[in-house]
């Protein structure tokens, strides 16, 4: 066992022992406000960027209500919370409250809009991987555009009107420009189901800004999140195989896997692998706590839609040397067929969300790999 390990275990042996009656204390004397504290619900919130926001909200004052079905986080079992969101309790000292529920529950959407007054809805609820929804076209529409058109009915019942949306630079398609602003059309030429889902959810939000002005929506697309939290506490611990690069690479490196499939060595890039625009996970939490107070702007109204990436495109080749140097381990790679759904490069202008948000990203590809070591060499198995 490492010093570190040794060290993640220790702190969450005194989570378990010790916190346990001290936190049961606090919610008993907390339950009679909690119906009169303003909250800001996390939908998705136990899964990797849901749980890395839900830090930085915490860490700047917000009270938080997480609901998430389980779908891709580990619990122990449907009645206990999410190992992410209790090691996020950890890293802030703070309580979440939590719902196993799904966002197609109209009912039980209801009943968490009743107990809490919320003020603001973050949805990340969502399938993601872009392979799996080529395969299964289906469960990706109904989960993720049924899924958000009941939470925002429900929260039109109960007269909160004001989200920030979880979206996608898969919205943009194959780009016609390098980088891309906002401007870039979106919608024209998604090249998957999951970019589709992302574009389908934007339009119902505008559609709904002009049905009722008093609706406030932000729309963040961002591009490629890597990363872990430094204190390696939390992270990105996919279920299954995982569907993107940089938690493929840790998994190897650590050993869970043999080797790293490179999907497409023939595209017109520098060395013919994709580009993407890789950003670290705690600049992109840090960029919705940025679209929450812009949100609250008393003259902010309608929708606005905001790039939060890096400006600057990694190749796949790239990223395992990258990868390689920060963990000192050999990353063995096959290179293969491209993947359908995949574009050559993709990278963002995010000079809009600096200027009008205040934020930029501020860590490089070393903290992303350096990062995402930590967490994985200390939770080879992830949460489990």
């Amino acid at each position: 066992m490492t010093r570190l390990q040794l060290a993640i275990y220790t702190i969450l042996s005194i989570y378990y022992v010790v916190l346990p009656g001290f936190w049961l204390l606090n919610t008993l004397i907390q339950v009679k406000d909690m119906s009169q504290t303003e909250s800001i619900l996390v939908t998705g919130g136990a899964g990797y960027v849901g749980s890395h926001t839900i830090v930085e909200l915490l860490n700047h004052g917000h009270s938080v209500i997480a609901i998430d079905n389980l779908v891709n986080a580990y619990a122990l079992n449907d009645n206990h919370k999410p190992e992410s969101l209790k090691r996020v309790e950890i890293i802030t000292g703070k309580s979440i409250t939590f719902y196993n529920i799904d966002i197609t529950n109209r009912k039980a959407l209801s009943n968490v809009f009743q107990m809490h007054k919320i003020q603001c809805v973050i949805h990340f609820a969502a399938l993601k991987a872009v392979g799996e929804s080529v395969q299964m076209p289906l469960m990706y529409y109904q989960n993720n555009i049924a899924g958000s058109s009941t939470l925002f009915q429900v929260m039109q019942d109960h007269n909160v009107k004001k989200i920030v949306f979880s979206s996608s630079a898969t919205v943009y398609g194959t780009p016609q420009f390098l980088p891309i602003t906002e401007e870039h059309p979106a919608g024209q030429g998604c090249t998957n189901p999951y970019g589709r889902t992302k574009f389908f959810v934007e339009e119902i939000l505008k559609d709904v800004c002009i049905s009722d002005p008093e609706w406030r929506v932000i729309l963040l697309r961002y591009f490629n999140p890597v990363g872990a939290h430094e204190s390696g506490l939390i992270g990105e611990d996919p279920s299954g195989i995982p569907n993107n690069l940089m938690p493929y690479i840790a998994q190897v490196a650590v050993g869970r896997r043999e080797k790293v499939n490179v999907f497409g060595s023939d595209y017109e890039t520098p060395d013919g692998t994709g580009v993407r625009d890789y950003i670290h996970i705690t600049d992109l939490a840090t960029g919705h706590v940025q679209a929450l107070s812009k949100i609250n702007e008393p003259n902010f109204k309608g929708w606005e839609v905001y790039n939060l990436g890096t400006g600057k495109g990694y190749s796949v080749l790239e990223m395992i040397k990258a990868f390689s140097k920060s963990s000192q381990k050999e990353i063995k790679y096959e290179l293969s067929e491209r993947r359908e759904g995949d574009v050559a490069a993709s990278y963002a202008d995010a000079s809009k969300a600096k200027k009008e948000l205040n934020w930029t990203a501020t860590k490089d590809i070393d903290d992303m790999c350096f990062d995402t070591w930590k967490w994985q060499s200390a939770n080879p198995n992830g949460y489990q």
